[in-house]
């Protein structure tokens, strides 16, 4: 069983940038697409990203618009998710997930964004 623990956000103005990142736990972990998601406050899951488990082919919802990145180090058991040009609409719990609709997901870390 792979468990994530999410880290890195924080409170950042407009326009900033945040890296976000994920620990997973066991070994299996280089077996799994992993997957970004986001809730913000009073809204369901949002899927941000997709990245798959050996060749790094990547996928992006529409609402990234090219400002974030997702990478993954299989030797660390680690998922990031680089954010740049943050907007106040970005604000909102993120989770890295195995799934899509965010199986498996951590606790979350609060990522505010500043006007």
């Amino acid at each position: 069983e792979v468990r994530l623990v999410e880290s890195g956000g924080g409170l950042v103005q407009s326009g900033g940038s945040l890296r976000l990142s994920c620990s997973a736990s066991g070994s299996t972990f280089r077996l799994y697409f992993m997957h970004w998601v986001r809730q913000a406050p009073g809204k369901g899951l949002e899927w941000l990203s997709t990245i798959a488990p050996y060749d790094n082919v990547t996928d992006y919802a529409d609402s990234t618009e090219g400002r974030f990145t997702i990478s993954r180090d299989n030797a660390k058991n680690m998922l990031y998710l680089q954010m740049n040009s943050l907007k106040t609409e970005d604000t909102a719990v993120y989770y890295c997930a195995l799934d899509r609709n965010g199986g498996g997901r951590g606790p979350g870390t609060q990522v505010t964004v500043s006007s």
